[in-house]
């Protein structure tokens, strides 16, 4: 599919996405596959801004949350919107975390913890980008020294493939010059129904998720430490279920997180394997998507805090419109001694691999 085509599909401009930002070129890349379906991709922040696949009767919509121009992007109410997340993915308690004999200080830019990768995370930088091919992306970033509190140099590479499965797949590499902590994830913002004006709530989503344990939260929304059972708790997502059926349950961690914004501890036979995590159904449309991890954990995040602001070409984006999974290492990592290591050593390497795949039920 030529740049015209696709730019037709998703209602985007190439050019709206030009400029320079930091010193460096901005641009937009789309990856196509044989369906004809089409993902566009921006280098800043690695936001993804459309995803176009049909619903069950053929028509197209873009299914994920994201912006029309650099400038709404950059500057974005939501500035987490569909972007990479690093140095470190979700809640760092107090911004604090000890390695090597030192207590490291991070910014703290969420109540009184360190969010994802501090004031200036991976989300708002430009990244350098190389198009392989017409369903492949490849971005790189070099995270220098001390950037928000990091100790080490961090050289990242993600890797994004449309293939023709309708999967989205996206590999992440990271080496370090330094012992350091690292913890990358996609926050993509899907909304299965479609984007509109407004954009229809995820209430009636059927949502499962491979999962027979969360990490409960406190009021801040830094895990317990407890790994709780989801048995019997409005967690329990293990057989398909609406999403907004006990979003707004009497619950002393639903009021935590303001709806759901947990991490589940994901179901793996082995540490590191690629497998299910997650899917969902949109009634209506038929349009599902199916999530695959080698990350120990997700965090369901279900928009809780949006205000209708506008999207992409003329979208809205309402309270809980959208739904996040995202696959990472669980939240607070470095404080938990007991929790899945983050910690990367110079001479090793850092990988991630997860999927997104999209498809239609009748």
């Amino acid at each position: 599919m030529d740049t015209s085509k696709a730019e037709n599909l998703c209602g985007l401009k190439r050019k709206d996405f030009q400029a320079v930002v930091d010193g460096k070129k901005t641009d937009l890349f789309f990856l196509t596959n044989k369906n004809e379906n089409a993902v566009a991709i921006t280098n800043y922040g690695g936001a993804i801004v459309a995803i176009m696949v049909p619903d069950k009767n053929g028509n197209m919509a873009n299914v994920i949350q994201g912006h029309d121009n650099i400038n709404d992007v950059v500057n974005s109410p939501e500035p987490y919107l569909s972007t990479l997340i690093g140095r470190y993915g979700n809640r760092i308690c107090k911004g604090e975390f000890q390695l090597h004999g030192k207590t490291y200080h991070l910014p703290i830019n969420n109540g009184p913890n360190s969010l994802h990768g501090g004031k200036k995370g991976f989300n708002a930088r430009v990244w350098d980008a190389l198009q392989m091919n017409d369903n492949s992306l490849v971005l790189k970033y070099v995270s220098p020294y001390g950037e928000e509190g990091y100790s080490g140099e961090v050289k990242v590479t993600v890797v994004y493939t449309f293939n023709d499965n309708d999967e989205l797949i996206i590999e992440y590499m990271a080496t370090t010059n330094k012992k350091t902590i690292i913890n990358l994830t996609s926050h993509g913002f899907f909304s299965l129904a479609g984007i509109a004006n407004p954009t229809p709530t995820i209430d009636n989503l059927i949502c499962q998720i491979n999962a027979d344990f969360y990490l409960p939260i406190d009021e801040t929304s830094i895990p317990t430490g407890e790994i709780r059972f989801v048995k019997g708790t409005p967690f329990d997502f293990r057989e398909p279920k609406a999403v907004g059926k006990d979003i707004d349950a009497d619950n002393e961690q639903i009021k935590n997180g303001a709806g759901y914004d947990h991490c589940y501890v994901l179901n793996k036979k082995e540490e590191g394997e690629l497998s299910y995590a997650a899917k969902i159904v949109e009634p209506v449309s038929g349009r599902s998507m199916e999530v695959y991890t080698t990350e120990p954990g997700m965090q369901l995040y279900t928009d809780n805090w949006a205000d209708g602001y506008k999207g992409q070409n003329g979208a809205t984006f309402p309270r809980r419109s959208a739904i996040c999974f995202e696959a990472q290492h669980f939240p607070d990592s470095p404080n938990r001694p007991y929790f899945p290591s983050v910690v990367l050593n110079s001479g090793d390497v850092y990988k991630q691999k997860t999927i997104y795949k999209f498809g239609i039920e009748k």
